[in-house]
């Protein structure tokens, strides 16, 4: 987990994201290579603008460790004006 909290600051830090959220605990079953493989992995959501979201996935794509990291953005049908605010007010313009 420590990694992923460093990816996370790092994020914060650099404006590319408000907050991050690691839960930890989470097991993946996938296909990769032919075979069916079983992981424990820790869930990472980073919260941020959609202006900001290729440059924070390209960062976290540098320090992660699988080859193809499950990287998706989500779009937001509604959020709380103030809580989308303060998103926008800690993250760069980009």
């Amino acid at each position: 987990m420590g990694a992923a909290q460093a990816v996370g600051r790092g994020l914060v830090e650099a404006g590319l994201a408000a907050c991050v959220n690691l839960l930890p605990g989470m097991v993946s079953i996938y296909a990769w290579q032919g075979t069916v493989e079983t992981a424990d992995e820790i869930v990472f959501l980073a919260k941020t603008r959609a202006a900001l979201a290729e440059a924070a996935m390209a960062a976290i794509r540098v320090a992660h460790p699988y080859e193809v990291p499950a990287l998706v953005v989500l779009p937001i049908a509604s959020a709380a004006r103030a809580y989308g605010d303060w998103i926008c007010g800690e993250t760069e313009a980009g």
